[in-house]
């Protein structure tokens, strides 16, 4: 393996694990607890059978496939997540505290997230020998270790750091059988894409509130989460049960629903973030509700009603059962947390309950970013 300098010139994710921007981290103890957190909001690691993933046959979706392969090896991205004449001087030390505090904790989670996927994808990669899923996952695994290590070098300006070696070999796994990764990861990736260009769209449209320069590399990184979004998606078309039958549109509206209402509540943890991008969360979140929704359709049978007029009041139901939850916890006030935890679970149900929006799946399931 020849030396790397820096993640973002990697060709393989061992390259870029390998990189200076990943060896070189100066560990901030503070920064890897934060990481290590496992809470229904935090980044989780995950692991799964991966002899039943090895198994994919994907030869009903070849065409589309080899489509992407040949995409991803093609490399767009390479050489772009690092610090260029781009990245402006950042005065973490003049930075409003709070902003500082919820800024950090946004690269933090990022990073673990990231991370988390590069992990997973990584195993995969290690453990198959089916060449198509080997080499999708060898593909992903590269790009999520570059994301990593780019939000890393962004962290260690302010004087901390992730240690990801450690998170590797100490962050509690998650077991999530492989329709459940699918699901989960899919809408993972489309909800990162459209997170992601949904501020970088805003940021373009309002230069003057990119208070940090890292948002400037966000459409490139979320191009890179739709083409993994694309890639799940062509996994399920393998086998039509995975999102026709009447239990497993059940599992996707479960883990649309989570997925929806866990961005809405951990976004709601972050007010003095959004004042600074200029962004009302409530009007974020259905603006990535509505992009993800609109690009779920492409192999989800149905889509959440985000209109619904129990929707938002369902989500700040949830909201604020959570604020009233994390009280609790730091406080000791042990029946203020029990009530708070029957209450979100009763949020939690009153939005999985709003009848779901029924659609045709089309024949051709691939796209591009279009936002």
């Amino acid at each position: 393996m020849k030396d790397m300098t820096h993640s973002a010139d990697a060709a393989t994710v061992e390259e870029a694990l390998a990189a200076d921007n990943h060896q070189g981290v100066v560990d901030s103890e503070g920064a890897t607890a934060l990481a290590m957190q496992n809470t229904l909001l935090t980044p989780r690691f995950y692991t799964t059978d991966f002899d039943e993933m090895d198994r994919i046959d994907v030869s009903s979706v070849r065409e589309d496939w080899d489509k992407l392969i040949a995409q991803m090896k093609s490399d767009p991205n390479k050489g772009h997540f690092k610090k260029n004449e781009d990245w402006d001087h950042v005065d973490w030390d003049g930075m409003e505290p709070k902003l500082k505090r919820e800024f950090i904790d946004f690269l933090v989670s990022s990073c673990t997230a990231e991370f988390s996927g590069c992990v997973l994808y990584k195993e995969m990669k290690r453990r198959g020998n089916n060449e198509d899923i080997v080499t999708l996952f060898q593909l992903m695994a590269r790009d999520e270790a570059r994301h990593a290590g780019f939000i890393n070098d962004a962290l260690r300006e302010a004087g901390i750091a992730v240690n990801l070696g450690f998170l590797t070999q100490k962050k509690k796994y998650t077991y999530f059988r492989p329709k459940f990764i699918y699901y989960a990861t899919y809408l993972s990736e489309k909800i990162g894409y459209a997170r992601y260009i949904t501020i970088y769209r805003h940021l373009e449209a309002n230069p003057e509130l990119r208070f940090h320069p890292i948002f400037k590399w966000f459409r490139e990184w979320c191009n890179d989460e739709f083409s993994h979004g694309e890639a799940f998606a062509l996994l399920m078309k393998t086998d039509p049960k995975l999102t026709q039958s009447f239990a497993n549109k059940l599992w996707i509206k479960f883990f649309l629903t989570a997925v929806y209402s866990t961005m809405y509540v951990r976004d709601h943890q972050r007010p003095a973030f959004h004042a600074a991008l200029g962004v009302d969360p409530d009007w974020y979140a259905h603006e990535v509700f509505t992009k993800t929704s609109e690009i779920s359709r492409q192999v989800f049978p149905i889509t959440l009603d985000i209109d619904h007029p129990r929707w938002q009041k369902g989500l700040e139901a949830l909201q604020r059962a959570n604020v009233d939850l994390a009280d609790a916890k730091q406080t000791g006030k042990v029946f203020k947390r029990m009530g708070a935890t029957v209450r979100a679970a009763a949020a939690f149900i009153g939005l999985f309950t709003i009848p779901a929006v029924k659609h045709q799946v089309p024949v051709s399931t691939r796209l591009e970013p279009a936002y």
